[in-house]
């Protein structure tokens, strides 16, 4: 070979290895911008908003969850040395929790912060909405990242009578808020907690999004939790003059006086995209892109800072590559107070205000104005405001606006609040939101989300089963509970009457946890399902049962004798999946067993043991 055909050997090679290099590279950043699939959701806010659902309504039907102090937490002895705001957003069931369902004792459960108690609850909740059954992630490799601000109880359970010791440590840690998640479910990614103050939940949701492209996890829950377990946020920011005298928060208003305090807790469930459509998990919206960052020494430790927030928000934008402008809406931090509500809105002017569509303005509300400051959780809070919005082409009103702050000059930029609700229209595209959260430790985050592309067309298969009969299965972890949930579904089928009963029978059979107390219900329709559901006990086509937790897996072989002409032809014929597998085992075998089914030679031992595998 001369000098010549070598190096041009050479060349060859090595444009072929930048050509493998480049592809690699190209793999490498796509991995590192893919979108992050918001696959399933579940939460407590105030106001009964104990479901996405409920949340939506609240929302929707433009209701304020402000109350007076909540009268199961001793409050009224704590408060004292002045006149303090007693109104917020409260939960009206914080203190229960169902620790036999978690396998805690009483006492143990006494002693964990209910913010632990609480996150345990919609975690499993927002991980069956994704169609997952919570008890198969054991061992995955599945992250947990929690946003958290407020301990109080820590102080609460050591002023408390004897009888927790030995758990103090583990019922009230910070880090234990993303470590127990992840013990009791038995989850093997990073399991991290997050304090940043009231960006805390966002940040969670950022760090989770960077993990899921990294590959430091498969799947990740991602949220924040606040529960006031005394009443000491309300007793030092209204000694500051920070409160709203109302306990309202008049997000960007000129009544704006202050902010009002509220608690709640968001889970997001999140999947890669490509890993969501793969796996068949309905995508809700996916975060196109997210950023971070901190005031660093600005015009005071707690103040907000204009160009801080718009950096943050540029570097989100960045990160997701998209326009200011391709943005509809954003849901603000809008605390409702003089200073902080000013530097954010002219942030949000000198960034997505500018050159934009004279038809299109920017559209900004805030959550905290139905159901107050969430604190840590009310970056999450936003997310799902923002979710639940796109999904219904509908932006709700922001409450306690009399008027946009003469504090803020409008007229620099294209932005609107959302006085008054409003249709989320588009234009042959994807609906868009930012959703903002500045802590008062400095750190500020941003997030993008956007409205999901159209579930790809899935074989519905057959409405109903050969028979016509419907096999619908219930669990619990105890018999009440079994009764409750046949309550629960029956409510669900009187509410959607259109739903398909074989797809809904699907749904619980294989996307939630097959507890020990089980039922199946059977129907041929609606009525004859739904009165079943109403009896348990007694009711016909009922089937009960208690597991043993014995999982191991048998085969039954049922020998000769079981066989019938024409078996499992309905099947056949009904289901592409099991159609699938019996055509695999008469391929294997070199059978014609379908002629076989229905022919003459079923008795025949050589052609029966085949014919009753298949």
């Amino acid at each position: 070979m001369t000098i010549e055909d070598r190096l041009r050997e050479y060349l060859k090679r090595a444009t072929m290895d930048l050509h493998e290099t480049s592809s690699r590279l190209a793999d490498v950043e796509g991995r590192l911008r893919e979108p992050i699939a918001i696959v399933g959701m579940g939460c407590r806010f105030p106001g009964g908003a104990d479901t996405p659902e409920q949340l939506w309504e609240l929302l929707s039907e433009g209701r304020d969850a402000a109350l007076g102090f909540p009268t199961d937490r001793g409050w009224g002895e704590q408060i004292t040395g002045g006149d303090f705001v007693t109104e917020g957003g409260f939960l009206s069931d914080a203190a229960g929790f169902d620790a036999a369902f978690f396998g805690i004792s009483p006492r143990e459960a006494t002693a964990m912060d209910p913010q632990q108690r609480l996150l345990l609850e919609i975690s499993w909740e927002a991980i069956e909405r994704s169609g997952i059954d919570p008890t198969g992630l054991k061992g995955s490799k599945t992250g947990v990242y929690v946003g958290i601000s407020n301990q109080d109880y820590a102080a609460l359970l050591s002023a408390a009578v004897a009888g927790n010791d030995g758990y103090g440590l583990t019922g009230t840690g910070a880090s234990l808020l993303s470590g127990r998640l992840a013990y009791t479910l038995g989850l093997e990614g990073p399991a991290v907690s997050v304090d940043t103050a009231c960006s805390s939940s966002l940040v969670a949701l950022h760090l989770a999004v960077q993990a899921l492209r990294a590959g430091e996890c498969n799947l990740a829950l991602a949220g924040g939790v606040t529960v006031m377990s005394t009443p000491a946020v309300f007793m030092e920011f209204s000694r500051q003059g920070g409160l709203a005298p109302d306990g309202r928060c008049k997000a960007f208003a000129e009544a704006a006086d202050g902010t009002g305090w509220g608690e709640g807790a968001g889970v997001l469930v999140l999947e890669r995209l490509s890993d969501a459509r793969s796996n068949g998990h309905h995508v809700l919206a996916v975060v196109r892109g997210s950023a971070v960052n901190q005031d660093g020494a600005s015009n005071g430790l707690t103040a907000p800072n204009g160009p801080s927030q718009r950096r943050v928000i540029r570097a989100a934008l960045a990160n997701a590559r998209v326009a200011a402008e391709e943005v509809d809406a954003v849901e603000g931090h809008g605390t409702g107070t003089r200073l902080g509500d000013p530097i954010e809105a002219q942030a949000l002017l000198a960034t997505y205000g500018q050159e934009r569509p004279k038809n299109r303005p920017l559209l900004l509300g805030s959550v905290k104005s139905n159901i107050g400051h969430t604190q840590a959780a009310a970056g999450v809070a936003g997310v799902m405001k923002m979710v639940l919005a796109m999904r219904n082409g509908v932006l709700p009103r922001t409450l306690h606006v009399d008027t946009p702050s003469s504090h803020v000059d409008w007229s620099a930029g294209a932005i609107e609040l959302l006085t008054e609700t409003q249709p989320w229209q588009v234009d042959g595209r994807p609906r868009r939101a930012g959703v903002s959260a500045f802590g008062i430790s400095g750190t500020n985050a941003h997030v993008i989300i956007e409205e999901a592309e159209p579930e790809p067309a899935v074989d519905a298969g057959p409405s109903v089963l050969p028979g016509g009969v419907v096999p619908w299965m219930l669990s619990g972890r105890v018999e009440e509970a079994l009764h409750d949930q046949a309550a629960r579904l029956r409510q669900f089928v009187t509410d959607e009457p259109d739903l398909d009963l074989v797809w809904l029978g699907r749904a619980l059979a294989t996307t939630r946890a097959h507890l020990a107390h089980r039922a199946v219900v059977l129907g041929a329709d609606r009525t004859a399902l739904a009165g079943a559901l109403s009896d348990l006990d007694n009711g016909p086509g009922v089937v009960r049962g208690v597991s043993t937790g014995d999982t191991r897996l048998a085969f039954l072989f049922s020998g000769q004798g079981s066989q019938r002409p024409g078996m499992g032809l309905g099947l056949y014929e009904a289901f592409p999946a099991y159609a699938a597998a019996f055509d695999e085992v008469c391929a294997a075998l070199d059978m014609p067993l379908r002629e076989v089914i229905v022919g003459d030679s079923l008795d025949q031992t050589s052609f029966t043991q085949p014919a009753l595998f298949a």
